[in-house]
């Protein structure tokens, strides 16, 4: 049985990270310091879940524009996996690529998971609200998609 990962805690600061994004970008901490900024772990791109879940991020790009909140997606998948995504479905924020899962693994998401009764590893769909200073605002685990984003904006637009 896999040890329960340590998750951020709320106010404490985010795991640094730095990885390859869509459309040629680079992501990283250190490059979002002084804004607050959204960052969401999904299992797998182009999958009905994580498509829904992108593209409801997509649509409210607009209003958390206002807010000055940008929004990063993460998955272990390659980069031209991620990249196929990101085109087909219009994705103007960066989808990054954790190929090492160091940046899953520091955030607590990557966790022991059952389908049809059979145990593997994988990414634990959640979302981590980050403020300006890079500490952690807000937390959502075991994300449903439905709602989520909606969820996500009522808070940023606390912060």
């Amino acid at each position: 049985m896999a040890e329960t990962p340590i998750f951020p805690a709320i106010g404490a600061p985010a795991p640094d990270f730095d990885m390859p994004a869509s459309k040629g970008r680079q992501v990283s901490l250190a490059a979002m310091r002084g804004k607050p900024f959204i960052l969401y772990f999904y299992p797998k791109a182009s999958t009905p879940g994580c498509t829904t879940e992108a593209c409801d991020f997509q649509e409210a790009l607009g209003a958390l524009g206002s807010t000055g909140l940008p929004v990063i997606g993460v998955s272990r998948d390659s980069m031209k996996a991620i990249d196929t995504f990101a085109t087909r479905q219009n994705l103007d924020f960066p989808l990054a690529s954790d190929a090492t899962g160091a940046v899953t693994e520091a955030y607590g998401v990557w966790v022991e998971k059952t389908l049809y009764g059979r145990k593997y590893m994988g990414i634990e769909r959640a979302t981590f609200l980050i403020d300006a200073d890079g500490r952690v605002a807000q937390v959502w685990r075991n994300v449903k998609v439905p709602g989520h984003v909606a969820e996500v904006m009522r808070a940023a637009s606390a912060l």
